[in-house]
């Protein structure tokens, strides 16, 4: 788990109810907005469907680190409170450091406690949303340096027979 998001984790979780409430709704207050160039984007391709809310993700890889960018409304703090953990905690991440974030992180953080199972459900699908937009981004970028790497392999001669 990368060392920003294992932070929080560990400050959730042992943190008490109270506490932890007012640790989402303070991480809900600092999600950054969406960039100009995203937030015209804000649309069925980009909404995660498993959560009530509307949550919006745009995963964009930059070299080997991946960045995040997403959109909850402030009027449902607990979801956009961990949308901001996600963006905050796995921000900069590798594609292999997200992918390998526990699907129990919600768990991990104590958010059932104080969230019912509905909340918790969606919570869920941000976090598979998301590693699966990581993984898509991915492969895209793997399929458009393949086909450099098949040219130049087509390119040789074929040995004689």
């Amino acid at each position: 788990m990368p060392a920003t998001l294992d932070a929080i984790v560990s400050e959730l979780s042992e943190a008490d109810r109270q506490e932890r409430i007012e640790l989402l709704i303070d991480f809900a207050r600092n999600l950054p907005a969406l960039p100009d160039r995203l937030a015209e984007h804000k649309d069925a391709a980009h909404r995660v469907e498993e959560c009530q809310s509307p949550v919006f993700l745009f995963v964009e890889l930059e070299q080997d680190r991946v960045a995040i960018h997403a959109d909850a409304p402030i009027e449902a703090p607990t979801v956009r409170g961990f949308v901001a953990i996600l963006v905050e905690g796995l921000n900069g991440a590798t594609i292999e450091e997200i992918l390998q974030v526990r699907d129990s992180l919600i768990e991990q953080i104590g958010l059932p406690e104080i969230l019912g199972m509905l909340r918790v459900r969606g919570l869920s699908g941000v976090l598979r949303r998301l590693k699966a937009e990581v993984t898509r981004a991915a492969m895209a970028r793997s399929l458009t340096l393949a086909p450099e790497a098949g040219a130049e392999i087509d390119s040789k001669p074929n040995a004689p027979e």
